[in-house]
Formats: C-alpha cells, sequence, structure tokens
C-alpha cells in the first residue's frame, strides 16, 4: 500500500473522528450496557395477577389454591436446578430435588420441597457453596396471588355479583390503595351449575386449564360416591397419573446451545449493518461535500482516481473496525468485570470467540461486508452533486440490503441450515450478514471458504466496475447518469 492511500485513509479517518455523531454513536453501545439493567428494573411490570375466589361449595377454592401454589414452587425448583447447574452448586445438597438432573418435578416431590423449607432453605444452602463472583439468585415471581374477597361481597347473590364483578376487574379509574384485580371467580354449591368467571381480557390459559382440572377431578369423586365407591377409593383414583421420564439435553446444550452460540454472531451481523449505514453515509456525505466544494478537484492534482479510491475505502473501513473494536470491548468489560443479568447474558454469548476458527471467519466476512457496502456509498458520492442526490441512489440500495436482515435472524434461529438460508448465503450482497449470522451454529468448512471466495470475487469485480464509475464521475459535475449511462461506465464505454 503506497504512501499517498494511507495519507487520504488517515484524512478520512479523521475527517470522520473529528465529527461528534462518530463520538456519540461509540457510546452509544456502552450507554445501553450501563442504563440497560437500571432502566428495566424501573419499566419492569409485574407478572403477578390476582384473582378473588367466591366459592359457596368451600372446597373447590382451596383445592385450585393449592394446585397454583404448586405450580408457583415447580418454577422456583425449575429456576433453583437451572442456576446450580449454571454455576456448578450441586455440592451445596446433592440430594436435593434441584441438585438433580433436570426433569419435570411431580407433585409429591414439589410438596417434599416445600415441606423442607423451600426456597429459603436451598437459598442458604446455595449461599455457603457459592464464590464472591456467583451473582445472588432471583427469587422467580409467583403467577397468580390469591386476595380474599370482601365479607359483603362474599354473601351475595348470583345476580349481585354479576352486576358487581365487571366493575371490579375492570374498573373506570384506578383507585389509590386498592390491588387490581384480574380474576373474579364464583363457584356455586351445587356442581351441576356453571362456574362464571368475569376477567379483563382472554383469561390465562394456565389458569383455566387448573379450574377445569379441579372441577373435573370433584365431579368425578362425586361419580364414584354415587356409584358405591369409597371416597378413599375415588380419592385416590382421582390422583392415578402416568409416568413420564423426559430426556433432554443439560442446560446450554442441544437447540439452547444454538441459540445461546447464535447471539454473538448475530449482534455482530447487525453491527455490521448499522456501523455500515453510519459509517457510509459520512464517508458519502464527505465525498459529496468535497464534489461539490471542487475540492476533488485539487485533491486529484496530487493523487491518482484510484489512490484516492483505495484511500478512502482503507479509511471508512478502519473507521467501522474502530466503532466495532470499541463495543466488543465493552461487552467483554461488562461480562467478565460486572455481574448480573447483563454478565449472565454475555458470558455465554461469546463463546464462539473461543474457536480460531470462527473468530478469523466472523473477521474475515465483516470485513468483507464493509468493503463491498463501502464500495457502492463510494460510487454513491462520487455520482451525487449534492445529499439529496445521493439519498435518491442510496434508499433502494439500502432497503435492499437490510430489508431481508430480520427474515434471515429468524430464519437462523429456527433452523440455521434450512435451504433458504443456504441460498442466502451464497447470494454475495447478503453472503456477509447471512454467514455471519451462521457461524454460531457451526457452518460447514467447504461452505465457509466456498461462500469468502465467492465473496471475494464479486468483490474484486465490484471494486473493478464501481472503480470506473468512481473515476468517470468525479469531475463530471452536474451530469446524474441513468441505468444505460452507468452501464457504459461500468463497461468502460464513457464516451458519449
Amino acid at each position: 500500500m503506497s504512501s499517498r492511500i494511507l495519507l487520504i485513509a488517515t484524512r478520512e479517518f479523521r475527517q470522520i473522528a473529528a465529527a461528534r455523531s462518530f463520538w456519540f454513536t461509540m457510546l452509544i453501545i456502552p450507554l445501553a450496557l450501563a442504563i440497560g439493567p437500571i432502566a428495566s428494573h424501573f419499566m419492569e411490570k409485574s407478572r403477578t395477577e390476582t384473582v378473588m375466589f367466591i366459592d359457596r361449595s368451600a372446597q373447590i377454592a382451596p383445592a385450585i389454591q393449592h394446585e397454583l401454589e404448586l405450580d408457583t414452587q415447580r418454577d422456583v425448583l425449575n429456576a433453583l436446578a437451572r442456576y446450580a447447574r449454571l454455576h456448578d452448586l450441586e455440592r451445596a445438597d446433592p440430594r436435593a430435588p434441584w441438585a438433580q438432573r433436570d426433569h419435570p418435578y411431580s407433585d409429591a416431590e414439589v410438596e417434599a420441597f416445600i415441606a423442607s423449607g423451600g426456597g429459603a432453605r436451598a437459598l442458604a444452602a446455595l449461599k455457603r457453596a457459592a464464590g464472591p463472583d456467583v451473582p445472588p439468585f432471583e427469587m422467580p415471581e409467583p403467577d397468580y396471588e390469591i386476595v380474599p374477597p370482601p365479607p359483603a361481597l362474599a354473601a351475595s347473590p348470583p345476580a349481585r355479583l354479576a352486576a358487581v364483578m365487571p366493575a371490579l376487574v375492570n374498573p373506570p379509574k384506578k383507585q389509590a390503595g386498592r390491588v387490581p384485580l384480574d380474576y373474579g371467580i364464583y363457584i356455586p354449591h351445587d356442581p351441576g351449575a356453571p362456574v362464571q368467571i368475569w376477567s379483563d381480557g382472554q383469561p390465562s390459559g394456565e389458569l383455566m386449564a387448573t379450574l377445569q382440572d379441579v372441577l373435573t377431578r370433584n365431579l368425578r369423586m362425586r361419580f364414584l360416591e354415587r356409584q358405591g365407591v369409597s371416597s378413599a377409593v375415588a380419592a385416590a383414583a382421582g390422583e392415578v397419573t402416568p409416568l413420564i421420564a423426559v430426556n433432554m439435553p443439560p442446560p446450554g446444550k442441544g437447540q439452547e446451545r444454538i441459540v445461546i452460540r447464535s447471539i454473538l454472531p448475530l449482534l455482530t451481523s447487525y453491527i455490521l449493518l448499522m456501523s455500515l449505514m453510519l459509517s457510509g453515509s459520512w464517508m458519502l456525505q464527505g465525498t459529496v461535500e468535497e464534489r461539490s466544494n471542487k475540492l476533488l478537484e485539487t485533491v486529484l492534482a496530487c493523487v491518482s482516481p484510484n489512490e484516492l479510491m483505495y484511500g478512502k475505502l482503507v479509511g471508512t473501513v478502519a473507521v467501522g473496525l474502530t466503532m466495532v473494536a470499541f463495543w466488543v470491548a465493552c461487552a467483554i468489560g461488562a461480562a467478565f468485570a460486572t455481574q448480573g443479568m447483563i454478565a449472565d447474558f454475555l458470558r455465554p454469548a461469546l463463546a464462539p470467540l473461543a474457536q480460531p476458527s470462527v473468530a478469523l471467519a466472523m473477521i474475515y466476512y465483516f470485513i468483507a461486508g464493509y468493503l463491498m457496502i463501502s464500495m457502492i456509498f463510494l460510487a454513491i458520492g462520487a455520482m451525487s452533486d449534492s445529499f439529496r442526490d445521493a439519498q435518491s441512489y442510496l434508499s433502494p440500495v439500502m432497503l435492499v440490503i437490510a430489508m431481508p436482515f430480520a427474515i434471515i435472524a429468524q430464519a437462523v434461529l429456527r433452523d440455521p441450515s434450512s435451504i433458504g438460508v443456504r441460498i442466502m448465503s451464497w447470494i454475495p450482497i447478503y453472503t456477509p450478514f447471512t454467514m455471519l449470522a451462521r457461524t454460531g451454529a457451526g457452518v460447514p468448512l467447504w461452505e465457509v471458504v466456498g461462500c469468502g471466495v465467492t465473496l471475494a470475487a464479486f468483490i474484486a469485480i465490484e471494486v473493478v466496475l464501481l472503480g470506473r464509475v468512481f473515476r468517470a464521475s468525479l469531475l463530471s459535475a452536474g451530469s446524474k447518469p441513468n441505468l444505460v449511462r452507468l452501464a457504459r461506465l461500468m463497461a468502460g464505454r464513457d464516451a458519449e
């Protein structure tokens, strides 16, 4: 690389780095990492829903509450098991249910967990075994909270409840000090009468399933008792359930491993798109200003058009890599120097970087994508007399490049080896984004090399063709090339 190209690249880098927007952009990711957990803490809404039972049978509501409590404690057990496995804390109490391999906990196991001290005892054991770098365990919120009905409401007839309950679950305005009610459930004394539910929207499927299960069990017991079966046998028949053993990979394996390992490649693909739009627009604006101010004529008196083109490309790529390197450094610092939700999210996501082949592939496709798209920005800047003219070219180009990105991200998470994703990998304009997104899930070596060679050949052809457009458009102020003119310029037939 000649000294003139380096000089132009340095000038381009300094010109962009001197802009305030560059430094504001650089600080976006660090500010998001710092403010994100705080903002989510204040903006997070409790998912616990309140339920009011008016039970004239005096039997159904306690049974439903017991089932809901079992579900809540089952969620606690699952969260404890995952926390212990993630931080290698099974040794704290090897015989505890949460220290066993993940499996669907039965009602008997959950009841034994509650009887042995529940979450309080488990947390005490985990705290003794946890080191100083282990983040604290966050107890999951219960899905439902049971609120008692007012005495006057509990004694009201069904007609009165039908008139009052809609205003309780959907009040016209909030009242200070009043607990919002999500569900009101009336259970009549007669098991054959319908159960009434008032809700401000579609009832929860989980709550409806629990309610139906308890009611069905109660009706079956009554039926069996009427057939002469004793209460004990009827109750035992209602508790008979099949044994199901679910075999699944440990946390961080299987499909979950693909999702976790795809987080960083998907973020890298998104950062490539975002940084290209930012640094490319800065280079585009600078090129348009230089062209409209006749500064390019002075520059071309000292350097050749090719040196100017290559210098601007190198400078723009340096700007993009500087931003990305700063963001990656902040992410690594947040992952290994802090604790909490962000650190737990970033540490496993950075695992692909531990494999040199994956890291090299990500670096290659990132730089290649930068060169490919930056060359398009550079040609647009050379053809435009004003930034408004540049936007008329840039908008459709960016739409074609960015529009499939959301589809690619969803397809990679669903099936990184699907035929659609593999086809996108071989389309050069989408190769950098698609291959970056796929690297975390594992891509065959032949496909990595083949797509890389195809992309390199496309960039070489692009530089030749768009380079002709760039050179021919540098000093042709006032002429706006159409598609036919662009085709002639690319073919080298630039004569009118």
